[in-house]
C-alpha cells in the first residue's frame, strides 16, 4: 500500500461553488477557453508521438476549419526543417494555407506565450478564433557536428577546385566528428537546470526526504486521476505501426525506500536531486482553442474559462531560476484583488520536488518577502488539499513546449468537477521567466486563476 506523509495528505474537497465578484472589465472583449486537448505524454524514446495534435482539437470542438483565423503553437528545442512547427502543423491537420500560424519560444512556458499572443490578438480586434499550443520530441531531437567540422563542411561547399576540396578534407581531425548534443543548460551561466534545482533545494533546507515524499505524492496523484478517468484532455492517437497510445506512460507510484536508492543525478555525491526527485524527458503535445465570448457563443459553444489578465515576471537565471511563482503569484493576485484564500484549485509545474518546496517555503516566509521582493509580508502558501491533485510534471511528464496548455485546461477541469470558482497556475522556465494570467467562468460556472512560474496566468471561470 502506498502512502505519504500526513504534510501531503489529501482530504476530499469541500469546496462549494461561490457566488464572487466577477473579474470581468467594463469595455473590454470576454476572451474564453473553449476547449484543450493532449496527446498522452510519453517518456522519450518509448513511443512515438506525432507533432500534429490539431486533428484531435477539430475533432473533441467539430469546429470548421475556416473558422480559425490564426494559428500559434511553442517549442523549445527546434528541428530546422520545421522551424515554425505551428505552420507546419496546421498544414499537416488541413487548414486552409490562408490561416496565418507562427511559433514562439519561451523555455517551459512557451505554450503560456502562444495562450498569451492568442488573447492579445483576439483583444486587439484581429482575431475571433485562435488556436494555441505547444510540442515538444524529446526521442529526436536535432544533434549538430561540432563548431569546426560545421565550418569545415561549409568551406567544402564553397570550394571551387578539386584541390581545395583534398586541403579541406585533409585538414579533418577525429575531434572535428564529436558531435555537440543538446542540453538542459542555462547559456548565460552554463549550468544545467538540475544543478540550479539541488542549488535552490540546499538554500532553502529542503531535505532529500521532502523531495522524494512530495514525489511520490505527484505520482500517487496521477495513477489516481488516470484510472478515475479524470483526464479527460488526454486524446488517444495511432502510431503508424504501432499501437494506439491512449494515456500517459510515466505515471509510476514507487516506494520510499525504492526512491531513496537512487544516487544524486546532478551534484555528486551529496546533491538531493534525483531521477525520481525530477521531471523527466517527455515527448508530446496539446492545444486551446481560444476564442471571443461573443463568437464561441453564436457557434453554440460552453467556455470553460474567461481569460481575463496575465503577467510576465523574470529574475536573476543564476540565483532564482526556478522561484517564479513566489515572485509572480502575488502580482497577478493584486491586479485580480484577489488573496491566497480565493483561489481554490491550485496547479504549479513541478519541474523538480525540490523547486516546489523551495517555492513554498519561499512563498512562506516573511524574511524572504522583505528581503527579496520588497513587500511588507508574505503572499502565502497553497493549501495542500488544493494542489496539484491530480499529479503534476513529475509523474504525468513535462514536454516543455506543451506543459502550459496542460496546466490551464487541468485547472478548468479540476473547478468544474470540484465546484471551485478561481484556480491559480504556475510553472517555472528557463533564463529565469515567469507567466501568470487571469480567467473567469460564465454565470453558473466556476472561476479559476492560471500562473505559469515565470509565466503567470490568472483565470477565472
Amino acid at each position: 500500500k502506498l502512502s505519504y506523509p500526513a504534510r501531503f495528505q489529501t482530504r476530499k474537497s469541500t469546496v462549494q461553488t461561490k457566488s464572487k465578484k466577477t473579474l470581468a472589465r467594463p469595455n473590454v472583449k470576454n476572451i474564453v477557453l473553449v476547449e484543450g486537448v493532449r496527446t498522452p505524454f510519453l517518456l522519450s524514446g518509448t513511443t512515438y508521438v506525432s507533432i500534429v495534435l490539431l486533428w484531435g482539437l477539430l475533432h473533441r470542438t467539430a469546429i470548421p476549419k475556416d473558422v480559425v483565423d490564426y494559428i500559434i503553437y511553442g517549442t523549445v528545442i527546434q528541428e530546422v526543417k520545421t522551424s515554425n512547427v505551428a505552420r507546419e502543423a496546421a498544414l499537416g491537420a488541413g487548414f486552409s494555407d490562408k490561416i496565418p500560424s507562427h511559433t514562439v519560444t519561451m523555455a517551459c512556458i512557451s505554450s503560456n506565450q502562444a495562450m498569451t499572443s492568442a488573447v492579445g490578438l483576439i483583444a486587439a480586434g484581429q482575431c475571433d478564433a485562435v488556436v494555441a499550443g505547444g510540442v515538444e520530441f524529446m526521442s529526436d531531437v536535432p544533434i549538430r557536428h561540432s563548431r569546426k567540422m560545421r565550418k569545415t563542411m561549409l568551406s567544402l561547399n564553397k570550394a571551387k577546385t578539386l584541390g581545395q576540396r583534398l586541403s579541406l578534407l585533409g585538414s579533418i581531425r577525429l575531434a572535428h566528428l564529436s558531435p555537440e548534443l543538446p542540453a538542459v543548460a542555462e547559456f548565460s551561466t552554463s549550468e544545467t537546470m538540475g544543478h540550479s534545482a539541488d542549488r535552490l533545494a540546499a538554500a532553502f533546507g529542503v531535505s532529500r526526504v521532502e523531495q522524494d515524499e512530495f514525489a511520490l505524492r505527484s505520482h500517487s496523484l496521477a495513477k489516481k486521476a488516470q484510472d478515475a478517468g479524470l483526464l479527460q484532455d488526454v486524446i488517444s492517437f495511432k502510431v503508424p505501426g504501432r499501437d494506439i497510445v491512449s494515456q500517459d506512460n510515466g505515471i509510476r507510484p514507487s516506494s520510499m525506500e525504492q526512491m531513496a536508492k537512487l544516487k544524486p543525478a546532478f551534484i555528486k555525491p551529496h546533491g538531493t536531486v534525483t531521477a525520481a526527485n525530477s521531471s523527466f524527458l517527455t515527448d508530446g503535445a496539446s492545444a486551446v482553442l481560444i476564442m471571443s465570448e461573443e463568437k464561441a457563443l453564436a457557434m453554440g459553444y460552453k467556455p470553460k474559462a474567461y481569460l481575463r489578465d496575465f503577467v510576465y515576471v523574470s529574475q536573476d537565471p543564476k540565483d532564482q531560476l526556478l522561484l517564479g511563482p513566489t515572485y509572480g503569484t502575488p502580482k497577478v493576485l493584486e491586479r485580480a484583488g484577489l488573496t491566497m484564500s480565493d483561489i481554490d484549485v491550485f496547479e504549479f509545474h513541478e519541474a523538480f520536488a525540490g523547486q516546489i518546496m523551495a517555492n513554498l517555503k519561499a512563498m512562506d516566509s516573511d524574511w524572504f518577502a522583505q528581503t527579496y521582493m520588497g513587500r511588507k509580508s508574505k503572499v502565502g502558501t497553497p493549501p495542500m488539499d488544493k494542489f496539484n491533485l491530480w499529479g503534476g510534471s513529475l509523474s504525468l511528464g513535462h514536454p516543455f513546449g506543451a506543459t502550459g496548455c496542460r496546466l490551464v485546461t487541468t485547472v478548468a477541469h479540476r473547478l468544474q468537477k470540484e465546484g471551485g470558482q478561481y484556480g491559480l497556475v504556475a510553472a517555472c522556465a528557463a533564463g529565469g521567466q515567469v507567466s501568470d494570467t487571469h480567467v473567469q467562468h460564465s454565470l453558473v460556472v466556476p472561476a479559476m486563476i492560471a500562473f505559469c512560474t515565470y509565466a503567470k496566468h490568472l483565470y477565472e471561470l
